[in-house]
């Protein structure tokens, strides 16, 4: 690996631990990273980490979207402000969208430039251990030797001591019902000082309309606390998916022409856009060896 990208992923690091607070809790939200490791590359002494660690930290630290640009799409701006509202406002709320939308790449964005902001990505397999542990992890806190219950408090007495922390919950929707309402007691004990958003499909939509008319436990409770509603946002159009090809240097007619093609075919899937795009540039380097 180049010094020079080793000095972006030193300096990507140094972000990272500054939102964090501290070396400790930026390990804790680190895999197979440790604190030895982390002052170690701080200090500049690059030569002492091998060419695995160094991967190992860039997937952790760098953004997807480091070698990719993005553009100011009605959805990506629309998400960073209820971000940025929720934070302020210490507020709950559900958004949705369809796969593709940009739902995750702006709020890695939002979590990657701010303090006291945490991101999980939900998954169908999470247990309640694994959310919790999940959870610790995003707001660095080192849950060990603790139960699920403990975890629970110990991630809330630490968020309370935090200005203005935010949760964002990515695919929330594909969490089982007995974790999904653990967000009753977060939301309880979280109320007026910590921000929670979640993320996900449209499916929600109907799997909470179940809930509540079957009087399902927990979800008349959930659904309250979201203020009954969802915040859709919706896919690029024809002029955004534009403007995302000329943030990343495409100007060609042609090439422009072919990213629209497959963008249509896609529905305008953003992370087919991004396919597509990267694959024009590819082109375009081959064409100017």
């Amino acid at each position: 690996m180049k010094e020079e990208r080793k000095q972006e992923i030193r300096d990507a690091l140094e972000r990272f631990c500054m939102r964090y607070g501290s070396q400790k809790k930026a390990t804790a939200a680190l895999k197979d990273i440790s604190e030895g490791t982390i002052s170690t590359i701080l200090n500049g002494r690059f030569d002492k980490i091998g060419d695995d660690m160094w991967s190992r930290l860039e997937a952790q630290v760098m953004p997807a979207t480091a070698d990719y640009s993005l553009a100011d799409t009605s959805a990506r701006l629309n998400l960073l402000g209820y971000f940025r509202k929720m934070k302020e406002d210490s507020s709950m709320m559900w958004i949705t969208g369809p796969a593709g939308v940009g739902k995750s790449t702006a709020a890695r964005e939002f979590v990657s430039k701010g303090q006291n902001a945490f991101m999980l990505t939900c998954a169908t397999d999470m247990v309640r251990s694994d959310f919790m542990q999940g959870l610790s992890a995003a707001v660095g806190l080192d849950n060990t030797g603790l139960n699920v219950r403990e975890t629970l408090y110990a991630i809330i007495r630490h968020l309370v001591t935090l200005e203005r922390p935010l949760l964002i919950f990515d695919e929330a929707d594909k969490l089982r019902d007995d974790v999904l309402m653990y967000f009753i007691t977060i939301y309880n004990e979280l109320e007026d000082r910590c921000g929670i958003v979640f993320l996900s499909t449209d499916s929600i939509k109907r799997r909470m309309e179940i809930g509540v008319s079957y009087n399902k436990l927990g979800y008349n409770e959930l659904y309250s606390r979201i203020c009954r509603r969802f915040v859709p946002v919706k896919p690029a159009t024809r002029q955004e998916v534009i403007a995302i090809c000329r943030a990343n240097g495409i100007e060609d007619r042609k090439a422009i022409h072919n990213v629209l093609v497959e963008a249509d075919d896609a529905q305008y899937d953003l992370r087919r856009v991004k396919r597509s795009i990267v694959k024009q540039k590819g082109l375009k380097s081959l064409s100017n060896q």
